[in-house]
Parts: structure tokens; C-alpha cells; sequence
């Protein structure tokens, strides 16, 4: 079964917020995994996406307990971690599909990157690029919840 982790700001857009819900709800209807952080923002939003799809949602959750969660989950993990949690995040990911932008949502396209783990789609947000403005190789943009999700899924059953 495809696992694909979808990372972002809890603290997000109107337009990440409405985006999120799309990208869990097509995942599910394709039969993947969903792996979020767990919490508030695009996390919560694309749980909601994905458990209204009637798809399992696991949450990674920095935290000792389950407090805080979102309630869209299907499964929530307490790790204790902290953001060292984004580690596991990623890594228990076949793909990554990245909406929105912030520091925590860096790091997991970073170790995502190091890890090989592929894609990385990119929607909104982050677009990582060398000293010189061009951008580096590796995550993939994509324009709407459609193409991150087809990126994403591409070539995996």
C-alpha cells in the first residue's frame, strides 16, 4: 500500500487551507496512506480530506500524547520528539507532497530529498533553489491538488 506523507503549516493560508482537503480526499480515493503531522492547519485539513474519503490517516505527532490532535485521524502516533518527528514523518513516506510553506515544512523537504524519497511535489510554498536562482533538481511543482496527487502517485500501482 503507498503511503504518501502531506506536510505543512499549522499556522496556513485560506487558499493552503482549502487545497489541503483536496489533495487528502484524492489521495484516499486512490488508495494511498495519508501521513500528516498530525495537528492544526493543512495537517487537520487534509486529514479531513482523506478520512471523509474513508482512507486511513496517520498523525506523526511531536508530542509525549495525543492531545492536540487532529481530529480527522485515523491513527495518531505520539512520539515525544518534537520536531525530530519530521524524520519519521518523511521517512515512513513512499512520496511527499508539500502544501504551503514554513520552516518545519523545509526541513521535511530537505530530509525527503536526502533520503531519496520520491517525489517530493511542491505545491505552494517552498521552491528551493541554487545560489545563482536556479532551481535544484529534485521536488517536483506542481499547480493545483490534482497534479501534486498524479505526481505524486505516478508509477506506484
Amino acid at each position: 500500500m503507498v503511503q504518501v506523507a502531506v506536510c505543512g503549516p499549522a499556522q496556513c493560508s485560506a487558499a493552503e487551507e482549502a487545497a489541503a482537503p483536496e489533495v487528502g480526499a484524492l489521495l484516499a480515493r486512490a488508495g494511498a496512506v495519508v501521513l500528516c503531522g498530525g495537528y492544526g492547519g493543512v495537517m487537520a485539513a487534509v486529514a479531513q480530506g482523506a478520512s471523509g474519503a474513508g482512507r486511513t490517516v496517520v498523525g506523526i505527532l511531536s508530542g509525549a500524547d495525543r492531545s492536540g490532535a487532529s481530529p480527522g485521524l485515523t491513527v495518531g502516533v505520539a512520539t515525544g520528539m518534537g520536531q525530530a518527528r519530521n524524520s519519521v514523518l518523511v521517512g515512513s513516506a513512499d512520496a511527499v507532497i508539500v502544501v504551503g510553506g514554513s520552516w518545519g515544512t523545509l526541513s521535511e523537504v530537505a530530509m525527503a530529498m536526502r533520503r531519496g524519497i520520491g517525489p517530493v511535489v511542491t505545491l505552494g510554498g517552498w521552491r528551493v533553489t541554487d545560489a545563482r536562482g536556479e532551481a535544484v533538481p529534485g521536488p517536483v511543482v506542481a499547480d493545483s491538488p490534482a497534479v501534486a496527487v498524479r505526481l505524486a502517485l505516478a508509477g506506484r500501482g
